[in-house]
């Protein structure tokens, strides 16, 4: 187990910047998820990490080596990819046992471990198994024991559940989340699914085109966030945004539909300026607050919760969480949200506090 700093990593392909001066510390034994959209550059950091991809500048270190210019196989690190990668003709056990034979270790210490990994796993019935005889899910556990059994100082897990269906992505998020908790070996974990990020991290890293949007708790990045970059990626339905000018002499915005009292935001803001609101579904379900009418055009029922699409009559559009009523297409509903639970952003996506 070990701590991980990267510290201003840079890395291009000819022209395009990857990843731009990006800086994270993983404490020993967390578990941190870089989370961002296709092409943030967010497993090229993991590779870089690994020993993968070569990095342009910046610095690496695991524990307390730098493992900058190490390869792959020194950096004493296990990963997880999100195509399994294990071979057909091996046996579960076998698959398990790979890196411990290549170390030289000896058939009683191997089979030992092997064993303590399928128990730890749940997945002793499936080890006289070939991989084509196993589920998405069977063989993504059998690729994790693989890691496991290495005993390694840090874990990476690049978008190990995309492969599987929605139930099995449930599934196997708890039994990382558990394994987690089980051994709390530091863990570092790539995806683009900010429903795994929310629930597996400790902390999340946001990128955007290589660079870090924020980094925080779940709940941070939920609650507070930086910019509206991270506020519309995190969250599902996403953060809504209405457009909005200053009005009384900063103490307020109007949207066109509603005035909101802005004068809790430590911030001046000059008259006329043009900013975003944002407020998220949840919050548009207040009984009491400023009042937005809304025309449905669709109702998601989702058990006890529905979500109310529809628009303004700025014909901006609104998604609504709604509990105790069930609106249908056609009728007009009026929303009501709290001023201190709207969020207010510049003409540039940064925050006003």
């Amino acid at each position: 187990m070990a701590k991980l700093s990267i510290r201003s990593v840079s890395k291009s392909y000819g022209a395009v910047q990857v990843l731009d001066d990006v800086s994270v510390e993983v404490e020993e034994g967390s578990f941190v998820v870089l989370l961002g959209p296709s092409g943030c550059g967010k497993s090229t950091l993991l590779h870089a990490v690994a020993g993968l991809n070569p990095i342009d500048s910046g610095t690496i270190v695991i524990g307390d080596r730098n493992v900058t210019n190490l390869p792959a196989r020194d950096r004493d690190v296990a990963m997880v990819f999100q195509s399994y990668a294990l071979y057909p003709t091996m046996t579960v056990a076998q698959n398990i046992a790979f890196p411990l034979k290549m170390r030289g270790l000896d058939r009683r210490t191997s089979d030992e471990k092997v064993a303590g990994v399928a128990r730890l796993l749940q997945i002793e019935p499936l080890l006289a198994r070939l991989p084509r005889e196993l589920s998405g899910g069977q063989r993504q556990r059998v690729a994790i024991g693989r890691a496991l059994v290495r005993d390694p100082r840090l874990f990476l897990f690049d978008e190990p559940l995309s492969n599987l269906d929605a139930a099995l992505r449930t599934e196997l998020r708890a039994e990382i989340k558990r394994l987690h908790q089980s051994i709390r070996r530091t863990m570092v974990y790539v995806t683009h699914d900010q429903t795994e990020a929310l629930t597996l991290a400790d902390k999340i890293v946001v990128l955007k085109s290589g660079r870090i949007e924020q980094t925080g708790t779940p709940l941070s990045l939920y609650d507070d966030p930086d910019n509206a970059f991270v506020a519309g990626f995190i969250g599902t339905p996403r953060m809504n945004f209405l457009k909005a000018v200053v009005v009384d002499d900063g103490k307020a915005l109007t949207t066109g539909e509603a005035r909101v009292d802005i004068s809790h935001l430590k911030t001046k803001l000059e008259n006329g300026k043009t900013v975003t609101l944002g407020i998220r579904p949840e919050h548009l379900d207040e009984k009491q607050g400023v009042a937005l009418p809304l025309a449905v055009d669709v109702t998601e029922r989702l058990g006890s919760t529905s979500y109310v699409h529809g628009a303004l009559p700025s014909g901006e559009t609104v998604v609504a969480e709604r509990r105790e009523d069930q609106p249908r297409f056609g009728e007009t509903i009026t929303l009501h949200f709290q001023p201190t639970r709207a969020r207010v952003f510049d003409a540039d996506g940064n925050r006003i506090r």
